[in-house]
């Protein structure tokens, strides 16, 4: 760790333009008052949303709604963007000061933000697992707009950090038979380890209570209509920038009573929204993270100064893996 006084100097991951990205550094002036100066130990690397603005794919209608809270610059390039932080404070307040955060903040060596921006990390969470608090947010704020309950039989398709995730969750209601499907095999060993059964979309069951889709496929949707039972509920997760996502409704849709509804973790489920807050919802997606089993999720770290050259290989299409830790220090 540097002493505080050290720190004059920021350098930040910049998307320069399509396929391409830079480190660049900035002075750091007087911290604000009010304001906490965080030291990154971790971030995570989001593979959906940051692969689409990489490769210069974030649709103009969807400029203002994709912003993250701390981005710098304009879509398409360049711009500051990130959203999965975890550092140690600084300077700040005393509660505050040398307590492990996460922020919703981009990927940068140290950055100021007022205090109540970051949220503490529990303590029995390791740093570098607390970097899944953002999709954890995604995956809780889709339980709750699916209904999912005790008992359900349950199918994720999509066996992703997203995916994965839901599918973690699932599998700690009382009774619950969740399935994770993916194309990828290597993606058994991870949901055995989150207490899930894993399926080859051919082989995926059907009769599901419930259904969630996280594989931004048109294949991966058609499975996931096929895995819901009668007047069941498929919850589309995907985010798809602007490609265009072809969909059967014949079969069994309209005999069956489907129902297909969006998540979206910009907005708290309409199901919670009377008495959660963003903080609270983030919150219990912090301390969800309190389970050791939750690591299979990260299978690959990279230094943060290696960054740059490694993009174009954890952004290519169909690359292995799930969760990319990236390291500071």
């Amino acid at each position: 760790m540097t002493d505080a006084t050290d720190i004059t100097t920021a350098r930040a991951l910049w998307y320069a333009a399509r396929g391409r990205a830079v480190l660049r550094d900035r002075p750091l002036g007087a911290r604000k008052d009010g304001d906490v100066r965080v030291e990154t130990l971790w971030s995570g690397l989001s593979r959906g949303t940051e692969r689409l603005i990489f490769e210069g794919r974030v649709p103009a209608s969807e400029h203002g709604r994709m912003r993250a809270p701390r981005q710098e610059g304009d879509f398409p390039f360049p711009v500051k963007y990130g959203y999965c932080t975890v550092g140690v404070v600084r300077e700040g307040p005393g509660e505050l000061l040398g307590r492990t955060v996460f922020a919703l903040a981009p990927h940068e060596t140290v950055f100021d933000a007022p205090a109540d921006f970051v949220q503490p990390v529990p303590d029995h969470v390791p740093a570098r697992r607390a970097i899944l608090a953002a999709n954890m947010e995604t995956a809780l704020n889709a339980l709750w707009d699916g209904g999912a309950g005790p008992g359900d039989r349950i199918v994720v398709v999509g066996a992703g950090v997203v995916g994965s995730l839901v599918a973690a969750l699932a599998a700690r209601l009382p009774g619950a038979e969740v399935t994770l499907v993916d194309v990828d095999l290597s993606r058994r060993a991870v949901a055995e380890a989150l207490g899930c059964r894993f399926a080859k979309p051919l082989d995926s069951p059907g009769g599901a209570d419930l259904v969630f889709h996280t594989s931004a496929t048109s294949a991966g949707l058609s499975c996931a209509l096929a895995c819901a039972g009668d007047e069941a509920t498929i919850v589309e997760m995907s985010w798809y920038g602007e490609a265009t996502t072809s969909v059967s409704l014949g079969a069994a849709f309209h005999s069956g009573r489907l129902k297909l509804i969006s998540s979206q973790v910009g907005r708290v489920s309409e199901s919670r929204r009377g008495r959660w807050s963003y903080a609270r919802r983030l919150q219990k997606a912090l301390a969800l993270l309190d389970d050791p089993r939750l690591d299979a999720i990260i299978t690959e770290e990279v230094a943060f100064a290696d960054l740059p050259e490694a993009l174009p290989r954890l952004f290519a299409p169909g690359a292995p893996g799930l969760a990319t830790a990236i390291r500071y220090t």
